[in-house]
C-alpha cells in the first residue's frame, strides 16, 4: 500500500481522484461477472435433469450446501490473496492477476461439463481471492490520512459494485433461466473480460496507490515493512476483530437471498405480474437497485449527523445496520405465515425485505470498508481487508446452513429466528460501543475536508 499519508495531489473528476473511478468499474464488472453467477447458481444445481432447460437434479439442502461453501472460499481466499499482496506482488498486480483467473474461471462455467463446472469454481474463488481485498485496500490508498471524503468514495465505490450486481441479476439471470444456464455463466465470463481491459487501460491513474512497498525507493516506507506493531495499532487491530463479529452475523443473515430467499422466490411466491410471470433470479436485482437509489441518501445523512455533532462513528452505524437488516426478516416472517394459510405469498413482501436488508447493508459494508483503512496497521492493510473478507465468507457459510435448516425447521421458524437474532445482537453491541471506541484512539477524530 503507498502510504497515504504521503500521497501526491491527483488529478480529479467530480472531487475525486480519477483512479477511483477506474476502479469503480473494475469491480463494477467484477461484481457483474459474480453476482450473475451467484443469481443462477443454486436455481441451476436444483433445475431438474429432464426439463428443458436441464440443470443438475440436486435437491435444495445439496444446492444450499454447496452454495454456502462457494461462498464461503470465494471470500477466505481473501486472506491468502491479501498476504500474497502485502509480501509480493502490491495490490495493483494482484488485482490485475485476480481478473485474470476471473476470466478463465467464468469461462470454463460455459462448458457443459462436471470437471468444468468444478474446476471453473476454483479459479473464480482464487481469483475474487487477490482482487477483492486489493482493490479495496486501493481505494482507501487513494485519499490522504485524515480526508473527510474517503467515506463518501467508498460510498462512490460501492455503488459501482451495485450497479455490476443489478444490471447482471436481470441480463444474467434472464439468459442463464430462459435460454441456457450455461450461456448465462459465459456472458458473466465476457462481463469480467471488460472490466480487466478497462482496468489495464487506466493504470496512468493508479500510479501511486497498490504498489507493492518491498519494492518501494522511499526510505520511510521501507521502514514501514520493518517495525513492530506499537500498542495504539494493537489496540485498533482488536477493535476490528470485535467489528467482524457484526460482519459474521450479518452476512449470515443477508446471504439467505442468494439461496433461501432465492428458492423462496421461485417455489413459494406468486410472481405473476399482470399475467406475465417475474422470473425468480430478478429478485436478485432488487438490492442492488436499492443501493443505487439510496446509496448517496444514506451516505449524506450520516455525513448531516456527523455535522450536527450527533453519534455517527462507524462502529455504531455498523450497528444501526445490523438491526435495521434483522427488522427486514421479519417481512419474511409475514410471507411465510402468508403461504401457510393461502398457499401463495405476495412479491411485495421480498420487496420489503430487500429494502430494510439494503439499507442495513449501506450503513454497514461500504463503512466496514472504509473503517478497516482507517485502523488497519499500513504493512498489513491488504491482510486486514482479507480477514474482512474471510468474515464476509464465514457469513455466507452460515447462511448456507441456516438455509439448509429451513428443509426440516421451515421458512417461517428461520426468518423469525433470524430477525430477533440479528436485532438483539446489535443492541448487546451497542452497550459496549463507547469502550470499543475508545480503543481506536482517535482514528476517526481527524477527518476534516481535504483537497
Amino acid at each position: 500500500m503507498t502510504n497515504t499519508a504521503t500521497q501526491p495531489h491527483q488529478r480529479e473528476l467530480f472531487g475525486h481522484p480519477i483512479g477511483l473511478y477506474v476502479l469503480f468499474f473494475t469491480e463494477m464488472w467484477e461484481r457483474f461477472s459474480y453476482y450473475g453467477m451467484r443469481a443462477i447458481l443454486v436455481l441451476y444445481l436444483v433445475a431438474k435433469t429432464s426439463d428443458g432447460n436441464a440443470g443438475l437434479g440436486w435437491t435444495n439442502g445439496e444446492a444450499l450446501a454447496l452454495y454456502g461453501w462457494y461462498t464461503m472460499l470465494v471470500y477466505v481466499a481473501s486472506i491468502p490473496g491479501g498476504w500474497l499482496a502485502d509480501k509480493f506482488f502490491g495490490q495493483k498486480k494482484s488485482v490485475l492477476y485476480g481478473g485474470i483467473l476471473l476470466v478463465a474461471g467464468h469461462s470454463i462455467l460455459a462448458i457443459e461439463e462436471m470437471w468444468a463446472f468444478y474446476t471453473g469454481l476454483g479459479l473464480i474463488i482464487a481469483g475474487v481471492g487477490l482482487l477483492k481485498p486489493n482493490i479495496s485496500t486501493m481505494v482507501g490508498g487513494l485519499y490522504q490520512q485524515g480526508d473527510i471524503r474517503r467515506d463518501k468514495g467508498f460510498t462512490i465505490f460501492y455503488i459501482g459494485i451495485n450497479v455490476g450486481a443489478f444490471l447482471s441479476s436481470l441480463i444474467v439471470g434472464y439468459v442463464g433461466e430462459v435460454h441456457g444456464w450455461h450461456y448465462g455463466f459465459g456472458l458473466a465470463g465476457i462481463g469480467m473480460a471488460l472490466g480487466l481491459i478497462q482496468y489495464i487501460l487506466g493504470q496512468k491513474y493508479l500510479e501511486n496507490v497498490g504498489n507493492y512497498l518491498g519494492a518501494s525507493e522511499n526510505k520511510e516506507e521501507k521502514e514501514l515493512m520493518n517495525k513492530p506493531l506499537t500498542k495504539v495499532e494493537k489496540d485498533r487491530i482488536i477493535v476490528l476483530f470485535i467489528s467482524f463479529l457484526l460482519v459474521i452475523v450479518f452476512w449470515g443473515a443477508f446471504e439467505q437471498a442468494g439461496g433461501l430467499m432465492n428458492i423462496y422466490a421461485k417455489e413459494k411466491t406468486n410472481r405473476l405480474l399482470m399475467g406475465w410471470e417475474v422470473p425468480a433470479s430478478w429478485f436478485q436485482s432488487l438490492n442492488a437497485m436499492f443501493i443505487i437509489f439510496l446509496g448517496t441518501s444514506v451516505a449524506a445523512y450520516w455525513a448531516n449527523r456527523k455535522l450536527k455533532g450527533k453519534v455517527s462513528t462507524s462502529l455504531f452505524k455498523m450497528i444501526v445496520g445490523l438491526i435495521i437488516m434483522g427488522t427486514g426478516f421479519f417481512f419474511m416472517t409475514a410471507a411465510a405465515s402468508q403461504y401457510e394459510s393461502t398457499g401463495a405469498s405476495a412479491m411485495y413482501w421480498l420487496v420489503l425485505a430487500y429494502l430494510f436488508h439494503t439499507v442495513g447493508e449501506l450503513c454497514i459494508s461500504p463503512v466496514a470498508l472504509s473503517y478497516i483503512t482507517k485502523l488497519a496497521p499500513v504493512k498489513y492493510a491488504s491482510l486486514m481487508m482479507g480477514v474482512y473478507f474471510a468474515m464476509t465468507g464465514f457469513g455466507n457459510k452460515l447462511a448456507g446452513l441456516l438455509g439448509e435448516s429451513a428443509e426440516s425447521l421451515g421458512e417461517y421458524t428461520i426468518f423469525t429466528g433470524i430477525a430477533v437474532f440479528c436485532v438483539a445482537f446489535g443492541f448487546l453491541v451497542m452497550l459496549f460501543r463507547k469502550k470499543l471506541e475508545i480503543l481506536t484512539h482517535g482514528a476517526e477524530d481527524n477527518e476534516r475536508e481535504m483537497h
